[in-house]
Order: C-alpha cells, then sequence, then structure tokens
C-alpha cells in the first residue's frame, strides 16, 4: 500500500512517499521536491556478526544523468565510478547517520540513495539526505532516528534555508546541517570570512527545520513502519573481568600518558599482551571472550582519557585543554616546485607542495549540475606511512573528503581568476599524521601557496577542537572542550570540530558529534576556543612568510593578460584559427581568447610571453605609419620582398629600400622565412604597405638615394594580386 507526506516549505511541497518503488528493500523511500527527485533504499544482510565493534554500514549516493536530460561526456555513455561529488554526499549522508544504528545489530547495511531528477535549481542532496533516514526510519532496521539535513546560506545579508543553485552561487555563506530533535550532530561548509556570531545563528536557524523534517519522516512511519529487528547482543561476560581490570587499570594510567603516540601505543600494546598471556587460557578457547577482553581494554581507555581531562584538565599528552603543540613553518623546501612548505603541528605534519598552471589545466566538472571549470584545487593524500602502518595506497573517500575541507577553507582567499590568470593546484602530503591533517593541509596550503607568489587576499589557518562530556552535554552536565585534538581524543571524545579562517573570519567549517546533539553554550565556547587557537596558529605562519613572493617560480609558465576589441577576435583567430597558431608557433607560446576580448598568452618564459604581447596587440591594432614592426619574408621577386608584417597583413620592402648602397639582387640582403625589422613608411591609396628595412636607414631617418635605387619605381607591377590588403 503507498503511503504519502508532505510539508510545504517556500512555496512547494516536499513529499515522502513509500509502497509504490522499490518495495523488496528493507525500506524505500521517494522524495520529492519541485522538479527534484530522490530514490532512497536500505538492505541488511539476512546473516548476523556477534561482538561487531563497528557499524558495517555502506552509502552509495549516485546521480544519474538522465535526472537532467544528459548523456555523460567521454567514450563511455554510462555512469561509471562515482564522481567526487557523489562521495562527498555519501559522506554527508554517513556521518550524522552512522551513531545510530547499534553496532549490536551485526548485520551489514547498505543504503543507496539515487537521483533520479533534477531541475538544476534546488539541489538533491538535502533531499537524499532526508529520503536517506526515512527510508530506515520505516523500515525493519533498528535506527536512533530520524536524522534530516537542511543547507543554510547567507545571501544579501540574509540566511535563507534550502536556497537554489543560484543563491548558493552568491552566498558569503553555505553550511549543510544534519541532526536529530535532540541537536545537531553534523555541520559541514565554507564561508567568506564570517563571524562566530552568525555562524551560531545559521546552525539555530538550520536546527528548527531539521525539527520539521524529523516531524515529516515520523508521520510516515506511524503510516507505514513495520517492527525492528531484534539485535544481537553479545551476552556472555568475561572470565576474570574484575580481576583484569584491577589489576590492568593502574598500569594502563601510566602507559596511557606517556609522550608520543608511538610510545603510549607499544605501552598500551605492551599492558595487553602482559594480560592476554596470563589469561590465555579462557580467552583462546571462546572467540567471544577475547571480543570481551579486547572491549574491556577499550572501556577503560576511554574512561582513564576522559576522567583525567574533566577531574584534571590533563590530556594524554600532559597539556591542558587550550594548549597547542608545538609548530615549525619551512617553505623552499624542493628546489623544482613552483612553491613548497612543510608545516608540522606535534606528530602531524604535512608537506604541501604548490603547482602554478595555465587555463589549459583547470579541472573540467561535468554532472547534473551543469558544465563547469576549476581554477583552484587541491589534493589530499594519506599514505599508510604517515601513521607507521602497511597499507594500499589510493585515493578513497578520505582523501576526496579531507582534500575538500582543505579546499574550501582556502578557496575564499585564493585571488580571481582576473587578480591572477594561474591556475593554481595544491596537493598536501602527510607524512605523519596524530590529529587533524586537514587542517595542517590549510596551513601548509597557505605557506606552500604564498612561497608560490600567489597573492592570497590573507592568510588562513585551521584548528580541529574536541569535546569531552559526562552526562548531559550542555546545562546540568559537565564538559571540557579540547582545543588542537590527537587521534586518541578524536576517537574516544565526543566531537570532532574543525574550524579554519583568517583573523577576521571563518573560512571552513566542519563537524561531527557522536552524541545525541551539544548545547549552543558548548557550541559558543567551542567557537570562541577555536578563534584564539587560529589566531596562535596564524601568528607562527607569519613569522615564516606573510605575504606572496614578489616573483615566481622560474619554471613556472608565465602568462601575459590583456584586452582587445571585441571585433578583433577574429583577425587575431584567422581562417580555421590559421593567424593564432602561427602566433603560438612563432613565439613558443600557447594563446586563449575570450567572448569579452581577454586574451591570455602562455609561455615558458618571460621573453616569448611578451613578445607575443606585442604580436597580438599588433594585430589587435590597425597598422601605424612610422611605426617597426618584426616582420616575416613570406616572398622574393626581382623587385623585392614581401613581408608579413602582422598575421595576414604584408607589405612590400622595394629593392631600393634595403639597403642605403646599390644591390643587384634582393637575395643578395635577404632569403625567405628571415625575420627582419621593417618601418612602415607608407599606406598608399589601394591600402598596400610601402616597408623599408630597418637597416636601410641610417642613424638619422634617412631613407636611400634614389639614384642608388637598383629598380626604377615604374616597374613595380602596378596590381599585384599576391599582395593583401589590410
Amino acid at each position: 500500500m503507498m503511503h504519502k507526506v508532505t510539508l510545504s516549505i517556500a512555496g512547494k511541497d516536499l513529499v515522502l512517499e513509500t509502497g509504490r518503488i522499490a518495495k523488496q528493500a528493507n525500506g524505500s523511500v521517494f522524495a520529492q521536491y519541485a522538479g527534484s527527485a530522490v530514490i532512497a533504499t536500505v538492505c541488511s544482510s539476512s546473516e548476523t556478526v556477534e561482538g561487531l565493534d563497528y557499524v558495517p554500514l555502506t552509502v552509495e549516493y549516485n546521480e544519474k544523468y538522465y535526472a537532467a536530460g544528459k548523456i555523460p561526456g567521454g567514450f563511455i555513455k554510462r555512469e561509471s565510478r562515482p564522481k567526487d561529488k557523489e562521495i562527498l554526499v555519501s559522506r554527508l549522508i554517513d556521518r550524522p547517520m552512522r551513531p545510530l544504528f547499534n553496532k549490536s545489530f551485526g548485520r551489514e547495511i547498505q543504503l543507496i540513495p539515487t537521483t533520479l531528477s533534477t531541475d538544476q535549481v534546488n539541489p538533491p542532496d538535502i533531499l537524499a539526505i532526508i529520503a536517506s533516514s526515512a527510508a530506515v526510519h520505516i523500515s525493519d532496521i533498528p535506527f536512533n532516528g530520524p536524522v534530516a539535513g537542511v543547507r543554510v546560506c547567507q545571501v544579501d545579508g540574509a540566511l535563507v534555508v534550502n536556497p537554489t543553485y543560484e543563491q548558493i552561487e552568491k552566498s558569503t555563506l553555505e553550511i549543510v546541517v544534519a541532526g536529530t530533535k535532540d541537536g545537531i550532530t553534523m555541520v559541514e561548509g565554507g564561508a567568506k570570512e564570517v563571524s562566530e556570531e552568525l555562524m551560531i545563528e545559521a546552525l539555530d536557524k538550520a536546527h528548527a527545520m531539521i525539527c520539521d523534517f524529523c516531524d515529516l519522516q515520523e508521520k510516515l512511519r506511524e503510516l507505514a513502519g513495520i517492527p525492528k529487528l531484534p539485535l544481537n547482543e553479545l551476552n556472555a561476560a568475561l572470565e576474570n573481568g574484575e580481576a583484569i581490570r584491577s589489576a590492568a587499570y593502574p598500569k594502563l594510567e601510566k602507559v596511557c600518558f606517556l609522550p608520543t603516540k608511538q610510545e603510549r601505543y607499544d605501552g598500551i600494546k605492551a599492558v595487553m599482551k602482559e594480560f592476554e598471556d596470563q589469561y590465555a587460557e579462557p580467552l583462546s578457547a571462546d572467540d567471544k571472550q577475547k571480543k570481551l577482553f579486547y572491549a574491556l581494554f577499550e572501556d577503560m581507555q576511554y574512561e582513564i582519557l576522559r576522567t583525567s581531562i574533566l577531574n584534571n584538565g590533563k590530556r594524554v599528552d600532559g597539556r591542558g585543554l587550550e594548549d597547542i603543540r608545538n609548530i615549525t613553518c619551512e617553505t623552499n623546501i624542493l628546489q623544482r616546485t613552483h612553491g613548497s612548505a612543510l608545516f608540522t603541528r606535534g606528530e602531524t605534519q604535512a608537506l604541501v607542495v604548490t603547482t602554478l598552471g595555465t587555463v589549459f589545466d583547470e579541472q573540467i566538472y561535468d554532472d547534473i549540475e551543469g558544465d563547469k571549470r576549476e581554477n583552484f584545487m587541491l589534493h589530499y593524500n594519506f599514505p599508510p606511512y604517515s601513521v607507521g602502518e602497511v597499507g594500499r595506497m589510493g585515493t578513497g573517500r578520505r582523501e576526496i573528503g579531507h582534500g575538500n575541507l582543505a579546499q574550501r577553507s582556502l578557496k575564499a582567499m585564493v585571488p580571481s581568476k582576473d587578480d591572477f590568470p594561474y591556475t593554481v593546484r595544491v596537493v598536501s602530503e602527510i607524512m605523519e599524521s596524530n590529529g587533524s591533517s586537514s587542517m595542517a593541509s590549510v596551513c601548509g596550503g597557505t605557506l606552500s601557496m604564498l612561497h608560490a607568489g600567489v597573492p592570497m587576499k590573507k592568510p588562513v589557518a585551521g584548528i580541529a577542537m574536541g569535546l569531552i562530556t559526562e552526562g548531559k552535554a550542555g546545562p546540568g552536565g559537565r564538559f571540557a572542550v579540547l582545543s588542537d585534538i590527537l587521534g586518541e581524543e578524536d576517537h574516544l571524545g565526543d566531537m570532532d570540530f574543525k574550524v579554519a579562517g583568517t583573523a577576521d573570519g571563518i573560512t571552513g567549517f566542519q563537524m561531527d558529534i557522536k552524541i545525541a546533539g551539544v548545547s549552543s553554550e558548548i557550541m559558543r565556547k567551542a567557537l570562541d576556543q577555536a578563534k584564539r587557537g587560529r589566531l596562535h596558529i596564524l601568528s607562527i605562519m607569519n613569522q615564516c612568510i606573510d605575504k606572496p613572493a614578489e616573483a615566481i617560480s622560474e619554471y613556472a609558465p608565465k602568462i601575459v593578460t590583456l584586452r582587445i576589441d571585441i571585433d578583433k577576435i577574429g583577425a587575431l583567430i584567422g581562417p580555421g584559427g590559421k593567424n593564432i597558431k602561427a602566433l603560438c608557433e612563432q613565439y613558443s607560446v600557447r594563446i586563449n581568447t575570450e567572448d569579452d576580448g581577454t586574451v591570455t598568452i602562455f609561455g615558458k618564459n618571460t621573453k616569448d610571453a611578451e613578445d607575443a604581447k606585442i604580436a597580438v596587440m599588433g594585430v589587435a591594432s590597425d597598422p601605424e605609419v612610422g611605426r617597426i614592426y618584426e616582420g616575416v619574408v613570406k616572398r622574393i621577386m626581382d623587385f623585392g620582398a614581401f613581408v608579413e608584417i602582422l598575421p595576414g597583413k604584408e607589405g612590400l620592402v622595394h629593392i631600393s629600400k634595403l639597403s642605403r648602397q646599390r644591390i643587384a639582387l634582393v637575395t643578395d640582403v635577404l632569403k625567405e622565412g628571415q625575420q627582419i625589422p621593417v618601418k612602415l613608411t607608407e599606406i598608399d591609396k589601394m591600402g598596400r604597405f610601402n616597408l623599408s628595412y630597418i637597416d636601410a636607414i641610417d642613424p638619422n631617418g634617412a631613407e636611400p638615394e634614389k639614384e642608388n635605387r637598383g629598380v626604377r619605381r615604374d616597374e613595380r607591377p602596378r596590381n599585384n594580386n599576391n599582395q593583401r590588403r589590410s
């Protein structure tokens, strides 16, 4: 039976429907808003695994090109591997939902939201978050939801909920917020130096709409929900559990506070090995006993870390709550790259390299939102050696997500194409990791771009914040906000909260919360503390480099930009691109033209680019009498030589204008293909150009005497069909 619920938003209905499509899934919801539609399905496996210490959830958001009435570009005309955008939306769905599944359910869960229709006005990603939650909520899979997502933008000074693509493009703040009725659980977005106060206001506005979306899902569950499947709790108790705990706890307390990550890891491993050997017989008898043993040690570490922070304000590496690890910044690490920097914060280190390219290096996106180009890219790599492990190399969801956060944080401060006509690619290679390598990428990215000579509007730094709570988070419960968190504090804490920005405001923002939600009090304290940390990091970065290098690398392409009259673009390009190709070959450059008359020249060195600029300006302007041109000898005749002074524009250098002395043959002075300086001396009534070879003009400007001319003036053909006119 089909069931449907609706909610009116900005004059349009959000519709959630179930019972008509994909009925064999554990749960399916078809969601529509205006011209956008998403079907979300969820299935769980039939087999259960006891004692899982994680939720085996996969989210596979995908977009169909037919949704926008498009056929995929390229040779393969079907959707293939996930695009970066699809992976990023999958993460938006996964992160707020994952903490709400119970590990003891013990079954694989697969969630597949698919965009079936898009009006290219209303983004379908928010619809996918809502439909995904609704599909799980009405299914038989245990879930502590529902959750909902909403996008908030600041457009023309006002906060707009669920904006259109056009409004997003004009916004100074764009965040996607997800959460439950109890509070916010995920935030991700970027901004153009907004204040902490505006961020809080946007979050409050988002949560009000989230509550409405959750109520809509509750209504659908009342109509179509089915009973939930049972959990697969691990009922067995750990033999000798109390004895192990009482003996191991004080030993763990010592090793959990050793100075470095590796020392702590080795110390904890040694304590576990000691008790694993001591109780080898009961542990080897049953797999469940081993799982319970490892879970006990995880619980003890969790308790030790959190108790120390809440009771003593002491963290595992000995820092106070607001202390930031030691930071070092270096530039000019690599000699042949265009810009490089090494940013180290404690045991987290990023080697960040900037490469400058041309317009031909821009990233081209072909997706259902429409084709677009991007001239700033940031790619993040997290090799296994960064955490001292053996693993597979490749680009996974982590790399794409962290890279996107760093790129979004820096993008607002990267100069526009008009101010800096280069394509900028930043690559962050994580050399070591123990907490917030994405924020290290932001800091290293700033240093690297400044070293490359990119005129950033302002330096950007980032910091990761953490949260430890006791009981109810907020009023009535203790909590501690941590600055510059370690990997252990991220793993065992309640929040991972990354904030990037300049000295004047926030540019990037990401928050994941593992508890039901956080109060406004916690959010305000976290943002205020993050600002102090960000300013501290910026002050250290500025001591290393605080302004762009005066000149870009000698190994970077040289770019020259100029504007010509729009009606001269055709003359520059020439028939079939003949003229522009000739210029590119002559000066070893690449030339790009825009419809507005902007011409960009890309050369391997400054001389080639500047010479090509002069030539382009010559083409774009009418030839001037008295001006000197660098011409190319095209044809040699008995009476002189035809010289091309501009693409498609030739003039005659009469034999009498080739030398101050009498010459018998033109070939005594010139040969075809030779480049010579010539002066335009006359444009006759028929529009023909008369030229003089510069070597034939004496320093005082006098031309050769008439008596020295080798051929009489009247011997020049009166109608030369081979001579081109302007």
